[in-house]
């Protein structure tokens, strides 16, 4: 038995030309408004351009194949390239076997569906992680970076806000396990900075941001996970915090919604309140993330 390792990531375009096709897709084949395109397009220009998403984990598979000695590939669920074509191309390549882990810990099922349907095209099995979000390596890597972000800050008046993308209401309501999944790798996180702290550790609270900027059915306002970040700041800003340490535990490596909606527009709005902003290191391609995957797609690779 031949066997691969695939990492499957929501994905993003490197081209902006690419950007109305993209939105599409995630719109479920719905085209976006042009004040929606003129926006995103905005948050990608404010940035650079380009997000450094793709890239990063390229590098990351890279890395991940080197620990686990196994044919590694990145594939997208969203963009180029995507599920389907890795796993045919993989395939081609003699693989029989196709272990799976997605790039999003939390609702990690929607990942293995899309993998588990290419795969089956492509006659190949496949064995996927369903959900990895309390992974002790994962809880760990995130633990480290908030330790190290805390480093010279008064915890009597700082306040640590754990972040994850935000989701509409109706998904919840729907069964999906998103919230519950997020909420407990929070705590989780938690009570490793607690474990491993020699002193106080600062007020820790959860928000959701990123919220979409589309209506619902018919027009109406589409009701999103919360609270948002500006609730989230205005709660700090009340309770007289000095410092707000944000640390997106919803995500794994930079990309838009943090490089564009933490470190620009929450930072606005943290020092127009007059706060001082921070946020936690990404985990990206490095040791922390790449054991921690590694882990896991061993336990499939044996499976």
């Amino acid at each position: 038995m031949k066997q691969a390792l695939l990492l499957v990531a929501h994905g993003t375009v490197d081209d902006l030309g690419d950007l109305p096709e993209f939105v599409t897709r995630i719109r479920r084949g719905h085209p976006a408004p042009p004040e929606l395109l003129a926006e995103l397009r905005r948050r990608y220009e404010a940035i650079g351009g380009q997000s450094p998403l793709n890239a990063i984990n390229r590098r990351l598979a890279a890395r991940v194949e080197e620990a686990t000695g196994v044919t590694t590939r990145i594939a997208n669920r969203l963009a180029r390239p995507f599920v389907n074509e890795v796993v045919a191309e993989l395939a081609k390549e003699g693989a029989t076997h196709l272990a799976s882990v997605p790039l999003a810990q939390y609702s990690a099922h929607v990942y293995a569906e899309a993998v588990e349907a290419a795969a089956e095209a492509a006659g190949i099995a496949a064995t996927c992680a369903k959900s990895w979000s309390e992974e002790p390596a994962l809880i760990a890597a995130y633990a480290g970076a908030i330790g190290e972000a805390l480093a010279g800050i008064d915890a009597s008046r700082a306040t640590v806000v754990l972040t994850a993308h935000s989701l509409p209401v109706a998904a919840i309501r729907a069964g999906d396990s998103y919230e519950r999944e997020f909420r407990a790798a929070a705590e989780a996180i938690v009570t490793r900075l607690v474990s491993r702290a020699g002193e106080p550790l600062p007020r820790t609270v959860v928000a959701f941001q990123s919220q979409g900027m589309s209506a619902g059915p018919g027009g109406k306002p589409m009701e999103w996970l919360g609270p948002d970040l500006t609730a989230t700041i205005d709660a700090c800003h009340a309770r007289g915090d000095r410092d707000v340490v944000f640390a997106p535990v919803g995500f794994l490596a930079d990309h838009v919604e943090i490089l564009y909606d933490l470190d620009l527009e929450a930072r606005g709005w943290v020092e127009e309140r007059g706060m001082i902003f921070h946020r936690t290191r990404s985990l990206n391609d490095g040791d922390a993330i790449v054991g921690a995957i590694a882990g896991v797609a061993k336990t499939l690779l044996h499976a």
